[in-house]
């Protein structure tokens, strides 16, 4: 058994005040016993006023929260998959981040969000990842305490293809950092995160913000850790806080001897018009 801790955040337009609730965060979850903990989707900055957000995107390296994160992890001895930050690229373009700090406050993996949430909700809700940020291009798995871990952030939870691909690198969890919007999270979150588990037959570690925001929004919630039968082990309904569960590594084997659809998958040629 591995005990794991959950960060369900209410981030806002303060990059200062969001990394001591990180920090927080990180020294709960270490007292609690965990061996790591997970953050939500942009849990440095959450602004969808991108010119006066555009004065915290810096690059990775210059990232007060970032560090400020690394600092805790390493004080504390626990690892943190840092759900995203938006970090400012080598050709000046942004990117959504995802990091992966051991307990030596070492970055160990990058993960930059490889689907752009460009949308048209029914509620008027509009909105327009690409016009700020660059897609990822890159499938990143990493060793952690819980075994072979996969990234994505939230609106990669959409695409099936990128949890084939996890899927067929064999994790034994998958992290998905979120800030999903209040009408699309009643609808499709929990049924979304629990089919990923069952076709990966690997943990789902999803992470979420949650609440009204200082930038407007407004944010589901109901983080999950969701094991690869698809059974839920914790929901955090709408609660900002810390949460645990308790990872247990022999599920995956057993799961994956009583429905091998991992093993029995097989290529799937392009279809022919007749």
């Amino acid at each position: 058994m591995t005990r794991i801790a959950i960060f369900q955040a209410t981030t806002g337009i303060d990059p200062d005040a969001n990394a001591k609730a990180i920090v927080t965060a990180i020294a709960e979850a270490a007292a609690g016993g965990a061996a790591m903990l997970f953050t939500p989707e942009m849990s440095g900055l959450l602004d969808r006023n991108r010119a006066r957000a555009s004065g915290h995107v810096v690059p990775e390296a210059d990232n007060p929260v970032l560090q400020q994160v690394r600092d805790a992890a390493k004080a504390h001895g626990i690892w943190v998959a840092l759900g995203s930050l938006a970090v400012e690229r080598e050709d000046g373009k942004w990117a959504n981040r995802s990091l992966l700090i051991d307990a030596d406050g070492d970055v160990v993996a990058r993960y930059d969000k490889m689907h752009m949430f460009d949308v048209d909700l029914a509620t008027g809700e509009s909105w327009r990842e690409s016009n700020a940020y660059v897609a990822g291009d890159a499938v990143v798995t990493a060793e952690c305490p819980l075994g072979r871990l996969g990234l994505a952030i939230c609106y990669d939870l959409r695409f099936p293809a990128l949890f084939e691909a996890l899927g067929n690198a064999r994790c034994d969890a998958i992290a998905l950092p979120a800030a999903f919007t209040v009408p699309t999270g009643r609808a499709h979150w929990e049924v979304m995160i629990r089919a990923r588990a069952i076709e990966a037959s690997a943990f789902m570690i999803a992470t979420a913000q949650v609440g009204s925001h200082e930038d407007g929004r407004k944010t589901y919630g109901h983080s999950l850790v969701v094991d690869p039968w698809g059974e839920v082990l914790l929901d955090m309904g709408d609660m900002s806080g810390v949460g645990f569960a308790e990872i247990d590594h022999a599920r995956i084997a057993e799961v994956r001897r009583q429905l091998p659809s991992l093993a029995n998958r097989r290529k799937i040629p392009n279809s022919q018009r007749q």
